[in-house]
C-alpha cells in the first residue's frame, strides 16, 4: 500500500516534468525555424545583391560590346563605299592629274578615317572603364558595407 502511494506521486511528477519537456521542444523548434527563416531571408539578400552586381557589369560588357561591333560594321561599310568610290574614279577618270590628285585624296581619307575609328574605340573602352570605376565600384562598396554591418538583434535587451 505504501509503494502504491508512493508510486502515484513518483508518476504524476514524471508526467508533469515530461509535458514540460515537450512544452519546451516545441518552444526551440518555433524559435529554429525563425533562426532558419532569417538565415535563408539574409542568404536571399545576400544572393539578390551579387545577381544585381553581375547585371550592372553584364550591361556594361554588352554596352561595350556594341558600341565596339557598331563601330566595326560601320566602319567596314565606309571602306566599302570609300573604296568603290575611289575604285570607280581611277577606272573611269581620263585626266591623270586628276587621278593623282584622287589617290592622294584616298590615302588622307583612308588614313583620316582609320585614325577615326581607331579614337572611337579607345574612347568606348575608356568609357567602359570609367563605367567600371565609377558605378561598379560604387555598387560593390555598398554591398561589402551592408554585408560587414553587424545585423540588429531584436533578442538582444541589454543597454
Amino acid at each position: 500500500m505504501v509503494t502504491e502511494l508512493l508510486t502515484l506521486p513518483l508518476l504524476l511528477v514524471a508526467a508533469v516534468a515530461l509535458a514540460l519537456v515537450f512544452r519546451q521542444l516545441q518552444v526551440c523548434r518555433v524559435l529554429l525555424r525563425r533562426v532558419n527563416t532569417r538565415r535563408v531571408a539574409a542568404r536571399s539578400a545576400i544572393q539578390k545583391r551579387r545577381m544585381d552586381l553581375m547585371e550592372v557589369r553584364n550591361r556594361t560588357k554588352l554596352l561595350e560590346e556594341t558600341v565596339s561591333g557598331g563601330t566595326s560594321a560601320v566602319e567596314k561599310v565606309h571602306k566599302t563605299l570609300s573604296s568603290t568610290t575611289f575604285g570607280l574614279i581611277d577606272l573611269f577618270s581620263r585626266d591623270e592629274d586628276f587621278r593623282k590628285s584622287a589617290r592622294k585624296a584616298r590615302t588622307t581619307h583612308d588614313q583620316t578615317s582609320s585614325e577615326i575609328y581607331s579614337a572611337v574605340r579607345t574612347t568606348n573602352r575608356a568609357l567602359h572603364i570609367l563605367a567600371d570605376t565609377l558605378i561598379i565600384s560604387k555598387v560593390e562598396k555598398r554591398i561589402i558595407s551592408r554585408h560587414t554591418r553587424r545585423p540588429r538583434n531584436s533578442d538582444d535587451h541589454s543597454g
